[in-house]
């Protein structure tokens, strides 16, 4: 018979010859915590994707838009869900107020949308226009105007929002709230 130490020394050595294991249990418990904060936290935000054409105005606005159609005026040309409908020149230099272009494509996005809810036919359909801060506003004029006269009304204007320590500073953040 071997001593107490001894077999404890034995046992300890086979335990230390066979291969190590891999506890995924407490692995999978964080991933998963991890991923549950994701989704919660993920919709307080809404980020409209920035175009590097385009240097928005600032607001310090907490109202969050809906998620809903974006009209992109750019230097050179509007676009409608990233689908150019009208060169910015071309547009100031019509007659009339309204933008043909650009009344064909709301019409078209409207028709795909389907019709309105009674609560939502007084509020008119929702679009959010996103322009560089130096556009004209003769031009703006033109497409609220356009999208107006397709029952557009809920207009929102994106901006970048400011932190509110910034706001004395004058910085910006590159986060996109519209209204």
């Amino acid at each position: 018979m071997s001593s107490l130490r001894a077999r404890r020394m034995a046992r300890n050595h086979r335990r230390m010859q066979r291969p190590a294991r891999l506890n995924l249990v407490a692995l999978m418990d964080i991933f998963t915590i991890l991923v549950l904060f994701l989704m919660v936290n993920n919709g307080d935000v809404e980020v409209l994707q920035s175009d590097k054409n385009i240097t928005l105005p600032e607001s310090v606005s907490e109202q969050r838009p809906e998620e809903s159609l974006t009209i992109k005026v750019t230097p050179e040309s509007i676009l409608v869900q990233g689908r150019a409908v009208e060169r910015v020149e071309d547009a100031l230099a019509l007659e009339e107020m309204l933008i043909p272009s650009l009344q064909q494509e709301l019409q078209h996005h409207a028709e795909r949308a389907g019709p309105l809810s009674e609560e939502d036919e007084a509020r008119g359909r929702s679009v959010i226009v996103m322009g560089d801060e130096t556009m004209p506003y003769q031009l703006l004029q033109r497409i609220m105007s356009t999208c107006a006269a397709e029952d557009y009304r809920d207009i929102s204007l994106a901006v970048s929002t400011l932190p509110e320590p910034a706001l004395d500073a004058g910085q910006n953040t590159p986060e996109v709230a519209a209204r």
